[in-house]
């Protein structure tokens, strides 16, 4: 045994490498996997390649048994393979989102309406006016502008009958806006207004990230549903299937909390040791998806009703998902939007 494999702690294995796990076996382009196996090292430490397809991604760590790679810009959904000594191992699957529209500002989840339409923000920095606000894009990926009159759009909902709701971060407000893109005020001083979402009575309610919850009912009277430590970005809410709401709300601190806040407005957590937790969502199956950082690897985290945390996706810059016809998702970085196929049935937002 040399001394660099004593220092490795760790003997190389000659021959052709297998691969027995990839972990995500789900990601973006940019996101990193681990691949777990057997003879992955190449004689006299080299490093060994790996391809997703027929593109190389780059190897960030290697070993004999496990090593760490980047999944390239351009791969898709198939197989991966690890290179060593002229040898290739035997191929193991991963699913790769596939780009659906780039050159957006999105803050928090998407949101489809109930003919499979896409939208999404282009909310810019604070007070920052841009061109268009929210951007329409339909079930063949062809992207339009559809609102360009608010500023700082931030986060959107639908009601039952279809009907959108946005927040402004900026005017301290929730607007309807009409399929035509017109809007008008729903309700005005919630504070530095960030996520809205409503309940199964249609009450809507948005979170000021100064430390409010508020509630609106249909009526529009509002109430002071929960408080909760200032955020540093946004407030993040959606309801599970006892009428409990998930919120999470990101600070500075690398161990950020998931709470849940019963139908009366008592806070609890439900989850902490997250990483700047921003959009989530929930399956049939009371499962929580948050856009976070898991032991600093960033994805959407997989939270069980029992709490037990795992990465399900990797992938860098997500800060929202939403569940999406035929068990997939849509996946929103800090500027782009991504569609992959998932096994998953999403919660409907609102049940009937």
């Amino acid at each position: 045994m040399s001394i660099s494999d004593r220092l490795l702690g760790k003997k190389n294995v000659n021959g052709k490498p297998h691969i027995e796990a990839v972990s995500p076996s789900f990601a973006l382009p940019g996101g990193e996997v681990r691949i777990i196996g057997k003879g992955l090292r190449p004689h006299e430490l080299r490093r060994p390649s790996v391809h997703f397809g027929e593109i190389e991604g780059s190897v960030l760590i290697s070993s004999d048994d496990f090593l760490v790679a980047r999944v390239p810009e351009g791969a898709a959904s198939g197989p991966v393979v690890v290179g060593t000594n002229g040898h290739v191992s035997n191929p193991h699957s991963i699913k790769v989102a596939v780009p659906v529209a780039d050159n957006l500002h999105p803050v928090t989840n998407p949101a489809l309406d109930r003919d499979g339409n896409l939208y999404v923000t282009f909310s810019g920095s604070r007070g920052q006016k841009v061109p268009v606000s929210i951007f329409k894009i339909d079930t063949n990926y062809n992207v339009k502008p559809f609102l360009s009159e608010m500023m700082n759009a931030t986060s959107i909902a639908f009601d039952r009958e279809g009907q959108m709701y946005v927040s402004s971060r900026h005017d301290e407000a929730v607007y309807k806006v009409a399929p035509n893109g017109t809007m008008s005020t729903y309700a005005e001083g919630m504070g530095v207004a960030t996520g809205i979402a409503f309940d199964a009575a249609e009450n809507l309610y948005v979170g000021d990230r100064s430390g409010t919850i508020f509630k609106i009912a249909r009526d529009r009277q509002i109430f002071v549903f929960a408080t909760l430590d200032p955020s540093v970005s946004a407030y993040h809410i959606a309801f599970g299937p006892h009428g409990d709401m998930f919120v999470t709300s990101p600070s500075t601190s690398s161990f950020d909390c998931v709470y849940k806040v019963d139908p009366h407005g008592t806070v609890s957590v439900f989850y902490r040791g997250l990483g700047r937790p921003q959009g989530l969502a929930l399956d049939v199956e009371g499962n929580v998806y948050v856009a976070a950082s898991l032991a600093g690897k960033r994805g959407i985290v997989k939270i069980t009703p029992q709490g037990t945390a795992n990465l399900e996706v990797s992938g860098q810059g997500l800060v929202g998902l939403a569940f999406a016809p035929g068990k997939s998702a849509i996946l929103a970085t800090n500027s782009a939007v991504h569609h992959i196929s998932w096994n998953i049935q999403g919660r409907p937002l609102l049940p009937e």
